[in-house]
């Protein structure tokens, strides 16, 4: 598994706290450069099944840029010719030209940063793309990719469960591989957090609703629940994203990127100038023991398909029961977590109270 990080976009979102910012193209350029140094830097012979470009948003480089670090990741690493290959874009950044050429780099797989179909909400967000954008990008994107995603927020400013049903039907007709949804938080170093006093957020049981409408809605459009934010015509989860739950090893290339090698996690600084000078060490985490049996439990119990207590002894040692009984048996009698033979799950209101469950875990 390999990540990589793109943090440039065409503008700053008012909710957006990731590592991303606006720049120039000699900037771009140097952070190329500099991401192919690191590849070539820390090359194996490992095998990729999955290769993710985030950000930021990656289309914002030149196509000749992204054919650059994809050559680079291709001759540092042994890259299986079933791997997928995905890239987050924005509706506003390509066009049938651009996703034609990300066709032909090998890009198999498009995750298209919509979170609404509503123009009024999208201002609000502080997106660069209106309604007709989204629509068209996502039609243009299904030319070339079998294999599209889209982004859906929920739980913002102003928002209404009509506007969520529209945008939901306007799903329905669009007919994309696969959805994530995601709740608005609103994040210290956002605009929005600076407004926060004054955004018209809806109340928590709005968002409760807002929620529910989703999750109760995707699975009639013939998508199939495989994780608590994720949704998927069959054949068309995430393999990224579900190495992550899995606690695969992974490789993260860029400026504030994360690797793991099964002991030992690392990130890179977070400054993409500094990042591009290389002189700012890594900070590593080693993984103990303990740290790595509550990782394999809430990490996965995101996935609807829960952990396995066979698998769990396997690979530490020891009954899940003697470890995590108390946790698991508070959380069923909640009604929070199913147990079934080797198999424990979150229920559906596990789901909606995940981040609950998750934190029992962490001892």
């Amino acid at each position: 598994m390999i990540y990589i990080h793109v943090p440039f976009c065409e503008r700053k979102c008012n909710y957006c706290a990731f590592n991303s910012k606006v720049s120039g193209a000699a900037e771009k350029q140097a952070y190329v450069d500099a991401l192919i140094k690191e590849i070539n830097l820390r090359a194996d012979d490992s095998l990729v099944e999955t290769i993710y470009f985030g950000g930021g948003t990656p289309t914002t480089l030149e196509l000749a840029e992204l054919e650059k670090i994809l050559c680079a990741v291709r001759k540092a690493f042994s890259v299986d010719e079933r791997a997928e290959l995905t890239i987050e874009a924005n509706p506003g950044t390509v066009d049938g030209n651009y996703l034609y050429g990300l066709k032909s780099l090998g890009f198999n797989r498009l995750s298209l940063g919509v979170q609404s179909f509503d123009d009024g909400l999208l201002k609000t967000l502080g997106r660069i793309h209106d309604s007709r954008a989204a629509i068209e990008t996502v039609e243009h994107a299904k030319i070339f990719f079998c294999n599209v995603s889209v982004d859906l927020m929920y739980g913002l400013p102003n928002q209404t469960l009509n506007h969520l049903s529209r945008d939901l039907e306007r799903l329905k007709f669009l007919d994309v591989a696969h959805v994530s949804i995601y709740g608005l938080e609103v994040e210290e170093g956002t605009r929005f957090f600076e407004l926060k006093n004054q955004l018209p957020l809806p109340d928590e049981d709005a968002c409760a609703d807002m929620y529910e409408l989703i999750t109760e809605t995707l699975p009639t459009f013939g998508y199939r629940r495989y994780e608590v934010s994720n949704f998927a015509k069959a054949g068309f989860e995430s393999r990224h994203n579900i190495g992550y739950w899995t606690g695969k090893k992974y490789h993260g290339f860029g400026a504030g990127a994360h690797s793991f090698d099964g002991a030992l996690r690392t990130s890179n600084v977070r400054d993409v100038a500094t990042y591009i000078k290389g002189t700012e060490p890594i900070v590593e985490e080693v993984i103990t023991r303990q740290a790595a049996m509550e990782e394999f439990c809430f990490l996965g119990l995101r996935m609807t398909a829960g952990i396995s207590a066979q698998t769990f002894r396997k690979k530490f040692g020891v009954n899940i029961s003697a470890v995590f009984g108390a946790v698991i048996a508070k959380n069923h009698q909640r009604g929070l977590l199913e147990v079934d033979g080797d198999r424990i799950y979150l229920t559906t209101r596990g789901m909606a109270l995940g981040n609950e469950v998750f934190a029992d875990f962490l001892l």
